[in-house]
């Protein structure tokens, strides 16, 4: 199942599962806190075996393109699991001054 969140009014949960599918030279100028780099082009179901089941995965990007198109992906490898984009991507949550990373 996917479904939508807007970032900006995200609450993210402890211990959740946030996957950054932007390249890693993106992810390394600025990331969401607590995100993992796992960029698009290497989604796997191999990728999804590190994920308990029952866990939601958290899917964002730089402004919201690529987010959609890494679920429906994920979704293709296994439609059991949750998937939840998070709209808009790093750029909103920059703009609504959440807390970003810089570097690896």
């Amino acid at each position: 199942m996917i479904r939508k969140q807007e970032i900006t009014t995200f609450e993210f949960p402890e211990d959740s599962i946030i996957w950054d599918v932007r390249d890693a030279g993106a992810y390394a100028e600025a990331h969401v806190k607590g995100a993992v780099n796992q960029p698009i082009t290497a989604l796997s179901s191999e990728a999804l075996t590190q994920v308990s089941t029952d866990q939601p995965i958290y899917i964002l990007c730089g402004g919201g393109s690529k987010a959609p198109r890494a679920a429906e992906l994920l979704e293709g490898f296994d439609s059991s699991r949750e998937y939840v984009v998070l709209m808009g991507g790093t750029r909103a949550a920059r703009d609504a001054g959440l807390p970003l990373v810089q570097g690896q």
